[in-house]
């Protein structure tokens, strides 16, 4: 048989060849060169990623004729034999075929007798873990002091196994997977070197599937090479390793993005004319989703073995973090419940369709909202409300109005790009490409409601915009108040909460955070702060936070010092009535310790007094 698999005749020879691994190489060339050599070396490692290989190069360093190197000459009669597996001084053992005692008695039986011809007897010890654990307490001694002339080299994909005692004998070499770009690169110069054409993408799959195992890839590309007739096609890898067409998954979140049911409905058909497996899509899916959120949140990083990175990027930039963060949980958590459907492909469809259907909706300010009319509020019911009931019937069906009315004049939004509303924080919502919004938009006012002096000449009612604080107001005393007063969405919120304006100089304020509540923060949010205080307050901004070691004046710490407040009104409260005390006597009755709770307590929602001694008893 003249032709050779790559993986055996791409098989390098000496450590310059290696692909990755540098940190186990390192160590191994400083050790030769110094010549301070341990007597036995444990590679640990999953398939594929040059355990053998490297215990053979090490052979190579040893007993090459040249002497000990760590640039064996590959010509040399001990570096022949031992390429060509015809080595007597190199003894390869498969432990997965020789478990038994009896063999590693026999194995050992030899070890004190000196290398036939060359400098060391090398006893390479394949899936070493196999041992049975009387094979194992055989070997301890001479592991532990063996010949002068004698050295192990172990191998194994699961070193969990070995005894500790077997461990503290070896030095251990942990091999890593390796990364798609490193595979995809040699990949390159091993089909350049055999005059095969190969596409980036197909290259990408072959990475992608032989999950960090190089021999893994190699023999996939033997296979795609025999299944493309000496080309490797994107398409036609995809069909033989029978995974999904990653541009199609593209067009499902794109589809997604756009709120696009009945587009998704037709990828999914066009998925499943190629007899998917339903969980490796939403696998795919998972995975760009990721590389969507990466792409977001650290653009540097992004995977660049992925010839449609740009395409990624472009998906990226049109949907919010809450977006792919969403998505990304309901794919990874739809993955376990596909199979529970009443077929795979219905729980595929039905995990894209909540997608749609539960994609947060956007908030609109109402004093930043662009191209949307304020929404107006219904007439008032003419009759008048006679009962408790019928004035909460009233107070309902005016609130439904209200949302109806709201719902039909945001839904009317144009959808182009450049039209879409800024967020809380500043960051551009880009929905280029997105159709006509199915979910309803909210309006954001203040908690006073509508003001009844903004009635227009028509007698028509607008929903009042909330009250913009002015510059001056930003004082360290008042900034927990216009907290309340503000809309920070998103991790800012949370940021902003535990804020103390240290700080004002003409239009720079200065905030500063506690240590222990600054796990959050970034290099961003300081100019999402800016950004967001200019869109609510009619100034130039500048804010700037720093870390400290102290709390400070903070809308969070005002927010617990009301709560505690109300606790204490609340529990005050039952302590005094007579008529609970009455019915504890009766019953044989007492107040669980911590139980107490105030009403109408709506801190998030600003429903809170300034003052706790006029919070209202619970």
């Amino acid at each position: 048989m003249s032709y050779q698999v790559l993986a055996r005749k791409w098989r390098p020879g000496t450590f310059a060849e290696m692909v990755g691994q540098q940190h186990v190489l390192q160590a191994l060339v400083n050790a030769l060169e110094s010549g301070r050599l341990h007597h036995a070396y444990l590679f640990t490692g999953t398939r594929g990623v040059g355990k053998t290989t490297v215990a053979r190069i090490l052979a190579k360093c040893l007993n090459c004729d040249t002497g000990i190197t760590v640039t064996p000459c590959g010509e040399c009669g001990a570096c022949a034999e031992i390429a060509e597996g015809r080595s007597v001084d190199l003894i390869e053992v498969d432990a997965a075929s020789k478990t038994k005692v009896e063999d590693t008695r026999e194995l050992l039986e030899n070890v004190q007798y000196t290398p036939s011809r060359s400098r060391y007897k090398i006893y390479l010890i394949d899936e070493v873990h196999m041992l049975s654990n009387h094979s194992f307490n055989a070997l301890l001694k001479t592991l532990e002091e063996p010949p002068p002339h004698a050295m192990f080299l172990l191998a194994t994909t699961d070193p969990q196994k070995l005894p500790a005692t077997v461990l503290s004998r070896c030095l251990q070499f942990n091999l890593k997977n390796m990364q798609p770009e490193q595979i995809v690169s040699h990949l390159e110069h091993i089909l350049a070197e055999e005059a095969i054409t190969a596409e980036p993408e197909a290259l990408a799959l072959i990475a992608r599937a032989a999950e960090g195992s190089m021999r893994d890839a190699l023999s996939l590309t033997d296979q795609a090479i025999a299944y493309g007739e000496g080309r490797l096609q994107g398409v036609e890898v995809a069909e033989m390793l029978g995974t999904v067409d990653r541009g199609r998954v593209l067009d499902l979140v794109s589809a997604i993005l756009d709120e696009d049911p009945a587009a998704v409905l037709q990828l999914v058909a066009k998925i499943a004319e190629h007899a998917p497996d339903y969980v490796s899509t939403l696998d795919e899916l998972s995975s760009i989703l990721h590389q969507m959120t990466v792409a977001q949140m650290v653009p540097g990083a992004a995977d660049t073995s992925w010839p449609d990175q740009a395409r990624i990027v472009e998906l990226a930039a049109r949907a919010t973090i809450d977006d792919t963060q969403l998505f990304w949980q309901m794919a990874v958590s739809g993955r376990r419940d596909v199979h529970l459907a009443s077929s795979a492909r219905a729980g595929l469809e039905m995990i894209l369709l909540r997608m749609i259907a539960f994609r947060p909706a956007a908030i609109i300010h109402g004093d930043n909202a662009v191209g949307v009319p304020p929404a107006k509020k219904p007439e008032p019911p003419a009759a008048p409300v006679e009962s408790r009931g019928e004035q909460a019937a009233g107070q309902a069906t005016l609130q439904a109005a209200q949302r109806s009315e709201t719902r039909a004049k945001v839904s009317a939004f144009p959808s182009g790009k450049g039209d879409t509303p800024s967020d809380v924080e500043g960051e551009a919502h880009n929905e280029a490409g997105r159709g006509p919004s199915r979910r309803p938009e909210l309006h954001l006012v203040s908690k006073d409601g509508p003001a009844a002096s903004d009635a227009n000449e028509g007698g028509e009612n607008d929903i009042a915009p909330r009250s913009v604080p002015t510059l001056s107001e930003f004082t360290t005393e008042c900034w927990p108040d216009l907290f309340e007063q503000l809309r920070f969405g998103g991790i800012l919120h949370n940021i902003a909460l535990h804020l103390e304006l240290s700080e004002r100089a003409g239009n720079a304020l200065s905030f500063a955070i506690a240590r222990s509540d600054a796990a959050l923060l970034n290099d961003r949010h300081e100019a999402q702060l800016t950004q967001a205080l200019r869109q609510q307050v009619d100034s130039e901004i500048a804010a700037t936070i720093v870390v400290n070691d102290h709390h400070g004046l903070t809308p969070a710490n005002r927010r617990a010092a009301i709560a505690a407040a109300r606790l204490a009104a609340a529990e005050q409260a039952i302590a005094s009535d007579d008529a609970l005390h009455t019915l504890m006597r009766a019953f044989d009755g007492e107040i669980i310790p911590g139980s107490i709770r105030p009403t109408a307590v709506d801190v998030d929602h600003q429903e809170i007094d300034p003052d706790p001694e006029q919070v209202s008893e619970a």
